[in-house]
């Protein structure tokens, strides 16, 4: 063989080791990728999800609440975080979450909700409370006088001071009024801002009074104390069609006000009476992910009794109803964790599973297809390779000068090495090579049966062959 001959088979096997080298880096970097995609997917999975939510107004409960919640989420790590926007109302907070401009909204139930709106928890009941003042006992006299508006038929022609500024509270009390018989238009309301308590006691155009919180609400007593103190001992006023109301509007619910509730001595009221009461809720886009709602209930019915300690009205906050047929409907995902209903992460994500296995199966069968097709060539040429070892064979039974054995050795040498490449780079198989190898070794035996005979020994080489 030739220098010529050396140089060239010495580029080609140094093109085929570089061709592998490649092959293995393509590889190397195709894992890194995978892996860097696998450790991002991880990673955003595992990123905690924040949701804005809108509440108002500044410094109220439901503000209050608001932030404790966020502040306690941050701290334990949750998953679902909260991130408040203050707003000047629950009017405004609904309004940011039909907008999409807020995920979830603190309001009242009976307000108009975006047509996407679904309840995922209830912050509170908010009872009405309807009361008149008795009036101050002349000077020197003990005798507490009676009360001029003693039930809700007197308040035709009258004036009644409404705690705060929301017209859900007047709406409410026209609402009232008109199912207990009275022509809401000759009853007089004028609102009064929580910090104008003290103006509305004393304020004696006023014949009665209407707040709207929960039983144990500061605002509802304070307001009480302020009119007994300046106007006399409060007279509750029932609701007595609490009832047919809650079946007309399901919003509302009829409810009774315990004896004592808001005061032991003297008894505010003196024995229970009936009113009805509407929920404050939590409130989400309907769009929103029922895993990330899920969570979200899981977290708040599960810390309201440990945040009760630093926000009392955490302690309010109950699970909604999940029937079909509720007025306000439930979001799907605070439904699957209220009734238990929750799917686990394989239960998800299993159908996505079975398909991304199905089409890794085609893509790698595909693959598999395709790189057959691609080394075909050197398939055939790994059959040519056998079939010109055979003709070597013939050749070295033949041959008259170990020159001529040699020579046919070293093509043969020649086409083991490219077998070989052809085996590295997964052109055939191992069947293959050992069919190879087969062929191989009938040509070694040939050879030296033939440099026995050249040496004079063709009875030994007759029985090698044997």
């Amino acid at each position: 063989m030739s220098s010529t001959d050396d140089v060239s088979e010495t580029r080609d096997l140094s093109g085929r080791r570089r061709k592998r080298r490649n092959y293995s880096l393509l590889v190397l970097a195709a894992g890194m990728l995978l892996f860097c995609a696998a450790a991002g997917t991880l990673y955003y999975a595992l990123k905690p999800t924040t949701l804005r939510i809108a509440v108002g107004p500044p410094g109220s409960d439901d503000q209050k609440l608001v932030q404790a919640l966020a502040q306690s989420f941050d701290l334990d790590r949750y998953s679902v975080r909260l991130s408040p926007i203050t707003t000047e109302g629950a009017v405004e907070s609904l309004g940011l979450l039909g907008a999409g401009k807020a995920d979830l909204g603190v309001a009242r139930g009976d307000l108009d909700m975006p047509s996407e709106a679904e309840t995922v928890a209830i912050v509170r009941k908010n009872f009405v409370v309807l009361w008149s003042p008795s009036g101050l006992p002349a000077k020197g006299s003990k005798r507490q006088p009676a009360a001029k508006i003693k039930t809700l038929d007197d308040l035709a022609d009258h004036r009644v001071g409404v705690i705060g500024k929301t017209p859900a509270n007047v709406a409410l009390l026209r609402l009232i009024l008109t199912e207990s018989g009275v022509d809401a238009d000759k009853v007089t309301v004028k609102q009064f801002a929580i910090k104008e308590i003290e103006e509305m006691a004393h304020d004696s155009s006023l014949d009665a009074f209407m707040a709207v919180g929960p039983l144990d609400s500061k605002i509802t007593t304070d307001a009480l104390t302020a009119t007994a103190r300046a106007r006399g001992e409060p007279k509750f006023l029932p609701i007595d069609v609490s009832e047919a109301i809650a079946l007309k509007h399901p919003l509302y619910e009829s409810e009774e006000i315990p004896g004592s509730i808001f005061n032991a001595k003297p008894a505010w009221p003196d024995d229970k009476i009936d009113t009805i009461s509407v929920n404050h809720l939590i409130v989400a886009r309907k769009a929103l992910s029922e895993t990330t709602v899920a969570t979200l209930a899981r977290q708040l019915f599960s810390i309201r009794q440990a945040l009760a300690k630093q926000v009392p009205g955490a302690a309010h906050i109950k699970k909604p109803d999940t029937d079909k047929d509720a007025e306000l409907p439930v979001h799907r995902g605070a439904a699957a964790y209220i009734d238990g209903n929750e799917r686990t992460f394989l239960e998800k994500y299993s159908d996505y599973f079975w398909f991304a296995i199905l089409v890794l199966s085609g893509l790698g069968s595909a693959g598999a297809w395709f790189r057959h097709f691609w080394k075909r060539d050197e398939r055939e040429l790994n059959t040519s390779h056998r079939d010109r070892i055979l003709d070597l064979i013939s050749r070295a039974r033949v041959a008259e000068t170990p020159e001529q054995l040699l020579a046919l050795e070293d093509e043969v040498d020649a086409i083991l090495r490219e077998t070989l490449d052809a085996y590295d780079d997964g052109a055939i198989e191992e069947e293959d090579l050992s069919a190879s190898s087969l062929v191989l070794e009938q040509f070694h035996h040939a050879v030296a049966d033939r440099r026995l005979a050249m040496n004079g020994t063709p009875e030994l080489a007759r029985v090698r062959a044997r």
